[in-house]
């Protein structure tokens, strides 16, 4: 396997204000057996549009890895600090992200190919972002001006869809900031963007998802139906939000994939120091609590955490069948 770190803006492209030293990134999982293109997976963690979630980039890639594909995942842009509204950025990263693969497709063995893009949480918004905005997304470098931000396939994994009722608050906060206007809410609502021109999207979620409702997911099926637009729809009977691949995270022989938080390091390096780009006191102060520089004396006994990303096993049978099932689905497009 030949992995590779790809910087996806060039020098001035890139501005985010709250990027601390980060670019977005692509890191790359290339076949070697032989020069058969491949289709491609672009994978997209999620995160909150706060930080980026190792468990839903490395295992995923792996996933799909092993089916044969040439696999990337995105490091896109998110702010830890709340305090610079992304707006457009992660979909404008995705699309870059898109664009510069299929640019260097002959070099990466998938030109000709498939290439899909696979998001969850927060990055299933990323990614839906592109599946129904990819025509917006203006592109100025020569080396990239030719060649289509569209998705041939978006796999969503329990998405955030909606900025309406029923989604997650601070994912679209991270996103659009305290005071959205209607029109940010319209077009950031990713049901009300299907056309029939969307790319075929496949959709899973657990109806127990108690962080991103499962309306989420139905809203998105039931607007690509009234579209006419290719889709596949599960709805686990259970399952806690972000289960990842549904069946472990491990991935021996691949990195641990905790690149995908330079950003976060970054930015809460900046904000220790006083750099911070806009942080309110408050959000200084959780910061500070949350990333200690000195990690606390252990209890008398270990606290359970509210919520770990851990894979439950007891749901491989059921939830940890839906890259198989992607599967299938993607090889009858």
């Amino acid at each position: 396997m030949k992995q590779f770190r790809k910087t996806i803006w060039e020098d001035g492209e890139y501005t985010y204000a709250a990027a601390y030293g980060f670019v977005p990134n692509v890191r790359g999982f290339l076949h070697e057996e032989d020069d058969t293109p491949r289709d491609a997976m672009l994978v997209v963690p999620g995160g909150g549009y706060c930080m980026l979630a190792a468990h839903e980039g490395e295992p995923v890639a792996r996933a799909f890895y092993e089916q044969g594909m040439n696999v990337f995942v995105l490091t896109y842009t998110t702010d830890i600090t709340m305090s610079v509204p992304l707006k457009d950025q992660p979909l404008r990263d995705v699309a870059r992200a898109i664009r510069c693969l299929r640019a260097n497709g002959e070099e990466l063995r998938i030109a000709g190919k498939k290439l899909a893009v696979c998001g969850f949480s927060a990055g299933g918004h990323v990614a839906g972002s592109v599946t129904v905005h990819w025509d917006d997304v203006a592109e100025t470098n020569p080396a990239y001006a030719g060649y289509s931000a569209r998705p041939d396939a978006s796999l969503l994994c329990y998405p955030v869809i909606t900025a309406g009722p029923y989604t997650h608050e601070y994912s679209i906060q991270a996103l659009l900031g305290t005071n959205p206007t209607a029109e940010e809410i319209d077009y950031y609502s990713l049901e009300k963007n299907v056309t029939a021109d969307t790319p075929p999207t496949f959709l899973w979620q657990t109806a127990t998802d108690t962080v991103v409702p499962v309306e989420n997911s139905y809203f998105f099926a039931q607007a690509c139906r009234a579209k006419g637009v290719p889709f596949a729809h599960f709805v686990f009977p259970s399952g806690f939000h972000g289960l990842g691949v549904g069946k472990g995270f491990d991935c021996p022989g691949w990195t641990d994939g905790s690149y995908v938080m330079e950003q976060v390091n970054n930015a809460v390096a900046a904000v220790k120091a006083g750099k911070g780009v806009n942080v309110s006191e408050r959000r200084v102060a959780e910061l500070k609590a949350q990333f200690p520089d000195k990690a606390p004396e252990p209890a008398e006994k270990e606290p359970t955490p509210p919520f770990e990303f851990r894979p439950d096993v007891t749901l491989k049978d059921d939830v940890g069948m839906w890259t198989e099932l992607a599967r299938v689905w993607f090889a009858r497009l």
